[in-house]
């Protein structure tokens, strides 16, 4: 269902159920988090790709799991529930950066996966759409991961009407960062890659831990977390090199990983 390579400090992560068009199922839930959790502790990853194999990024549920839930109950729903949130948890606060590759479509919980991402890179084929509500059913799940992603306004848009829309949209509403032909989708990743690479590692972990922070917390506590964010840096190893190579005009220590 999953497959992990690994070209040095670049990990790459692609659903492989083309057949269903990526789509989730219990088992792939939970080999995602799994998966997530443990490049969570490899911190000789540096950059994340995650990909879907086939004609789609991912379409959401599996209709054999969405059949299997008609027949739980309340508090089984829940745990199912819980279950999903965790893995885009899981995800969503890996300390690496995690850029998005978007072919073909991304419904529903594929556009959970997408929110979570920190750079997302879409081909100008590529499709989005919320349409849990032509089902009866809510986008509730990914609704914590999307809704700071694009707003409440554009979520209240789409949530409600399941309307698909386009890559250039998704680039407008900032759901997606860069929209690209497909025959240049590789050259951008590349250039995402290497962008990420000439940062410190621990920078990027805790400008991703930073963003969270402050889009949560009340403004005094913003403020202190802010002012002792970067103290710390400044006083960090990293943050030494950083400054030291750039007053000596060299590449800092974490340039020389490939």
């Amino acid at each position: 269902m999953l497959e992990l390579t690994r070209d040095g400090a670049i990990a790459t992560l692609t659903l492989q159920r083309p057949e269903v068009r990526n789509a989730f199922n219990a088992a792939l839930i939970a080999r995602l988090r799994e998966v997530c959790a443990e490049l969570a502790g490899d911190r000789s990853v540096r950059v994340l790709v995650l990909r879907g194999e086939g004609a789609a990024f991912c379409a959401g549920a599996d209709l054999h799991w969405m059949q299997a839930s008609m027949v739980f109950s309340h508090e089984e729903n829940l745990e199912d529930a819980g279950h999903l949130d965790a893995m885009f948890a899981t995800l969503n606060e890996l300390p690496q950066a995690v850029i998005g590759c978007v072919h073909g479509a991304a419904l529903g919980g594929g556009i959970g996966l997408v929110a979570c991402c920190d750079m997302v890179i879409a081909t100008e084929t590529a499709s989005f759409g919320f349409t849990e509500a032509r089902l009866g059913l809510l986008p509730a799940v990914i609704a914590r991961y999307v809704i700071p992603k694009i707003g409440p306004g554009h979520a209240r848009a789409f949530f409600t009407s399941a309307q698909r829309f386009s890559a250039q949209h998704a680039l407008t509403i900032g759901l997606v960062h860069e929209v690209v032909p497909e025959g240049e989708l590789e050259t951008s990743v590349a250039r995402a890659i290497e962008a990420y690479l000439s940062c410190g590692p621990q920078a990027v972990a805790e400008a991703k831990a930073l963003v969270a922070a402050v889009s949560i917390l009340p403004p005094i506590e913003a403020r202190d977390y802010v002012v002792g964010a970067i103290a710390a840096a400044r006083t960090s190893a990293e943050g030494q090199e950083g400054l030291r190579a750039f007053l000596e005009k060299r590449r800092p220590a974490w340039r020389t990983i490939p």
